[in-house]
């Protein structure tokens, strides 16, 4: 299957869906360091999925979606400190670990077909 738009791509998709959760949790968040490097973190997996795809070259893809990874990676660690501090629930930890883990896993198929 041939993927003419970055938007049709699963792993761009479920990042998005991770941004505005993220966005969505933290909103009300007095910690504006914290709030600030977790949505940027996750916004990072949504933008360079897009950009990589949009260079029109497998090497940059590549290189790109192993970017989204790392932030992929940043956004768990980060879940990780937000629960501990009981700045979300665990709830809503599992549900946006999952998805970020879900994310990585997608993003390495993806990079193994390129």
């Amino acid at each position: 299957m041939k993927i003419d738009r970055f938007e049709d791509i699963i792993a761009w998709q479920k990042a998005k869906q991770l941004s505005i959760l993220i966005y969505r949790d933290f909103a009300g968040s007095k910690d504006f360091g914290f709030k600030d490097q977790i949505q940027r973190a996750a916004v990072s997996v949504m933008n360079n999925i897009a950009e990589g795809f949009e260079r029109k070259s497998n090497n940059e893809f590549k290189y790109f979606l192993y970017i989204a990874k790392g932030s992929c990676g940043e956004v768990r660690s980060m879940l990780y400190l937000a629960k501990e501090l009981n700045t979300i629930s665990k709830e809503s930890f599992d549900e946006k670990y999952q998805l970020a883990e879900e994310i990585s896993k997608v993003l390495s198929g993806l990079i193994k077909t390129l």
